[in-house]
């Protein structure tokens, strides 16, 4: 009778109340805790600064190989959202540079405050882990070849859910050499190579799980598959410049201004001045052509005012005019309702404006604060970080008989932006950005990879120009050329003289990512009402 009452008991308790119940039933050992921090280790290692990218390839072995051994859904939820909290913590790490530097905040309280934020996103490796585990108790240890649907579904509904996809492990890839391993983007945008490097994950798993001479061929047939795919990706669409000339003559400008607040006339004339030295003697080094010619100005923290500063206006139209160029800068333009847009903006050779496109996708807590006015306290912090206008147009710049897609800084990190700006007749596009409020950290390599997808999901060239680094040109096959030096004054000079037809991705977007996830959402189906394998599973 004890018995019964002490097992009735639970069934009182609320649903929260039961799952952390469960949870500390479901503890995981410490054997398995040491999986989840080998996954999050060798995948922080496979990214930016450290860029050993073929550990992405093993990397989730320790992980789903301790989901699989003892398929408990509370649990892997557990390992899943430990391995992923610690990967994004570590691999993120550099979101504390501003709070220190800028902030003044302590290092200690600025590391405390990172780990809500990785808390958050760390739920989706969490989701991932609890479903691949029920499905394998349902379904039997076989179903860990399914595990590629289920993160690939994940990631993408982490960009939907946070509007953030940064370091999805396909992006581990971009910097491999000639940008061999990431081709599929061009059909399956960055969740093709995510899918591809989990597939080789699973397999893996999947062979020291079994153990035995057919599933060791099926595995190795599996890892076959994705090299062939892989190749496959890469012989069917291999851009050529086939001797065609330029079409536009590019002088980038990487003026490293620094971060600091500027507060005098004299700082801002002399920023000013550097440049517009820097594009002079840039200029110099353009072929003496009759080809166009584009100077180009990052994002940067002096922002300018081109609609209210006349004796700015004056100037750029005379820098243009005499030196027979158009100028695409940053700056800082009015909105209805007294608001304003974060904007690049093109002068042609005669000084006049002839486009703007306003930035599209802002920064959260950096351009805007995403709480509503009456919460208590918003105010204050829209007052610090600022509170721009989303733009909504896809404008295009036109040079010459071409035309240029612009994207600003974080929205790099967008596929659909590019895309947009792609489908809309983009012969190339151009990235303006600035990291320099986050230092010589990995931000800034991690930041190119984005700019990397984006060129080869698109099949277009990507002209990425940065205040402070890394400023480089990549082609359209992600092959990235001419980096700068960060943190250091730098120009390069470019020519642009090629582009390609639209990519799979570029015409059907994610539709990849889309037959993943209805893939993952029957699977999931039929896991959850399989219920006798389920019982017999139970220890």
């Amino acid at each position: 009778m004890q018995e019964a009452v002490s097992t009735a008991a639970p069934v009182h308790l609320s649903p929260l109340s039961k799952f952390f119940l469960r949870a500390r039933i479901e503890e995981p050992t410490i054997a398995e805790w040491g999986a989840a921090l080998a996954t999050s280790l060798l995948l922080v290692l496979s990214f930016p600064n450290f860029e050993f990218y073929p550990l992405a390839w093993i990397g989730l072995v320790p992980l789903i190989l301790a989901i699989a051994l003892r398929p408990v859904p509370v649990r892997a939820f557990i390992l899943g959202w430990g391995a992923g909290s610690m990967f994004f913590y570590g691999s993120c790490y550099w979101l504390t540079y501003s709070m220190i530097h800028y902030g003044a905040l302590p290092s200690a309280v600025a590391y405390l405050l990172l780990i809500p934020i990785t808390l958050v996103v760390g739920l989706f490796p969490a989701l991932f882990a609890m479903m691949l585990a029920l499905t394998i108790k349902r379904l039997g240890t076989s179903a860990v070849l399914l595990a590629p649907f289920f993160w690939t579904s994940l990631e993408w509904a982490r960009l939907g859910v946070t509007g953030q996809l940064w370091n999805a492990i396909g992006y581990s890839q971009a910097q491999t050499t000639h940008a061999l391993l990431i081709q599929p983007a061009r059909w399956g945008g960055v969740f093709a190579v995510s899918f591809l490097i989990v597939t080789v994950n699973s397999a893996l798993v999947f062979a020291l799980l079994k153990r035995r001479a057919w599933a060791i061929a099926t595995a190795a047939s599996t890892i076959v598959l994705v090299v062939l795919v892989l190749g496959a990706s890469l012989m069917i669409w291999n851009p050529t410049t086939s001797g065609a000339p330029p079409y536009l003559n590019v002088a980038a400008i990487q003026p490293n201004v620094p971060m600091t607040p500027v507060k005098t006339a004299g700082e801002i004339q002399e920023l000013l001045e550097r440049h517009l030295s820097m594009s002079t003697d840039a200029l110099k080094q353009l072929p003496n052509d009759n080809v166009p010619r584009l100077v180009i100005w990052p994002e940067s923290p002096m922002n300018f005012t081109y609609a209210s500063d006349e004796t700015f206006r004056d100037l750029v139209a005379k820098f243009t005019r005499e030196n027979h160029t158009s100028l695409l800068f940053n700056s800082l333009e009015p909105a209805a309702g007294e608001g304003a847009y974060n904007s690049a903006l093109l002068i042609n050779e005669e000084g006049r404006l002839i486009s703007q496109y306003d930035k599209i996708r802002l920064m959260p807590f950096g351009e805007y604060v995403p709480l509503p006015h009456w919460l208590p306290g918003a105010s204050l912090i829209t007052a610090i970080v600022g509170d721009f206008t989303p733009g909504e147009k896809y404008t295009l710049m036109p040079l010459g008989n071409h035309r240029a897609g612009v994207f600003i800084c974080i929205e790099s990190a967008y596929p659909s932006i590019a895309r947009n700006l792609t489908r809309e007749g983009a012969d190339f596009l151009i990235n303006i950005s600035n990291d320099g409020y986050l230092g010589p950290t990995a931000v800034m390599r991690q930041h190119l990879a984005n700019a990397i997808f984006r060129a080869v999901e698109n099949g277009r060239p990507v002209l990425r120009v940065t205040n402070s680094g890394i400023t480089a040109s990549i082609r359209s096959d992600g092959f990235v050329q001419n980096e700068t030096i960060g943190f250091q004054h730098e120009i390069r000079t470019w020519q642009v003289s090629t582009w390609n037809s639209e990519t799979f991705y570029t015409k059907h977007g994610d539709l990849f990512a889309l037959i993943c996830t209805i893939t993952t959402t029957i699977i999931f189906g039929v896991a959850l009402f399989n219920r006798r394998r389920s019982f017999r599973n139970v220890r």
